[in-house]
């Protein structure tokens, strides 16, 4: 074979493979454009006073699984992750900023991730905004099932406890190191941050609704370190009537 012939059989084969490359590149940039204009939301200032009072929250408490599509406003927002696990002090026990949960020995060893339409995020505390995580619808992944109201609800937060931060304490009491005092102590501090949320919806006029997740397919979503567990969920909207 000489080298006219060569080029003639080989060009389609490589003019193929471009052109499938090209088109595998078109159909792969969309989602790298979709992760990239995910950015971090900066939380406008909590407000610290307004709605029903303690006792009157406490009076309408109660779970609401009917939860409309509609979108929370920036504030209400803001106000709901300053409720459920946000500073309200900036100096707490050990010389840490205290949170309106407690947890044991001040460890803060709850991580809050909030999935939106948009994606899915990690709140910070400090400085008070959403970090993103992944890109995307993932809702239908924070029920056990593929629908209900936790795939259409416009918030829905994730309990994720980080066991990392038990051995980053400034207290090291005895029970923070053995495992199963630890499932104690961030099964609690849940529990805490999950009744927050309870009253600051109660308070707000809000449902919110707690309960089991799909904890595999949420672990993946989250992009969580071996340490991590997620534990159960919370959703959040207003209540459809």
């Amino acid at each position: 074979m000489n080298r006219r012939e060569f080029l003639a059989g080989t060009v389609p084969a490589f003019t193929a493979l471009a052109a499938t490359a090209s088109s595998l590149a078109e159909e792969a940039a969309p989602a790298a454009s979709v992760t990239q204009d995910l950015q971090p939301i900066t939380l406008v200032k909590p407000q610290t006073d307004g709605g029903k009072s303690v006792l009157a929250a406490l009076q309408e408490r109660r779970t609401i699984r009917n939860i409309k599509e509609d979108k929370l406003p920036p504030q209400v927002l803001s106000n709901l992750l300053w409720a459920a696990n946000g500073v309200n002090r900036e100096k707490g026990p050990f010389g840490q900023a205290g949170r309106t949960a407690a947890s044991a020995s001040n460890s803060q060893e709850m991580d809050l991730y909030v999935v939106m339409p948009e994606g899915i995020y990690l709140y910070e505390a400090v400085p008070h905004r959403l970090a993103p995580i992944a890109a995307g619808d993932q809702r239908a992944k924070v029920g056990r099932g593929r629908g209900g109201a936790a795939a259409k609800a416009p918030v829905n937060l994730v309990y994720v406890a980080d066991l990392a931060k038990y051995s980053q304490a400034k207290l090291q009491e005895p029970g923070l190191k053995d495992p199963d005092i630890q499932k104690s102590y961030y099964n609690v501090a849940t529990g805490l941050i999950a009744g927050n949320v309870y009253l600051f919806a109660a308070s707000q006029g809000l449902a919110a609704w707690f309960h089991n997740c799909d904890k595999p397919s949420l672990a993946t979503a989250l992009k969580l370190r071996p340490e991590q567990r997620v534990l159960y969920a919370q959703t959040v909207g207003y209540p459809a009537v």
